[in-house]
């Protein structure tokens, strides 16, 4: 981060409920910067992910931007994952308030339906590919 941009946070951090304001929004902020690392790291363009999925290069800019009106479906992350060799994770964590941070792990695979809004994780899964 620059000069200018860490004087800038600073000052804003400064003001009230920016501070609340941008910690509820980090997670959001985390998980996205997990899924462009991902895709990244895959060596794939939004086009290409679209292509492997069967959709188009806008809807994965949808996915992949901070727009809180764009929700996926836990079916589409999966599939997004899945073109990128990844597979999804969701885990609950327990509330700061603990001295404790517990989680907790879900098998998406055995899992039907979708959860717009819950925060999810991107993890690399190691694949043997004949």
């Amino acid at each position: 981060m620059t000069d200018t941009m860490k004087q800038f946070k600073a000052r804003a951090m400064s003001r009230p409920g920016v501070a609340q304001a941008y910690e509820a929004l980090a997670g959001e902020f985390a998980f996205l910067d997990e899924v462009l690392k991902a895709r990244v790291a895959a060596g794939l363009t939004q086009a290409e992910v679209a292509k492997r999925i069967g959709t188009t290069q806008s809807a994965i800019a949808r996915l992949e931007s901070a727009e809180p009106k764009h929700s996926p479906t836990l079916a589409t992350l999966r599939r997004y994952a899945d073109a990128l060799g990844y597979s999804v994770q969701i885990r609950l964590i327990k509330n700061r308030t603990d001295a404790k941070r517990k989680s907790v792990h879900i098998d998406v695979k055995s899992m039907r339906g979708a959860f717009p809004g819950m925060s999810t994780t991107i993890r690399r899964e190691r694949r043997d590919r004949v």
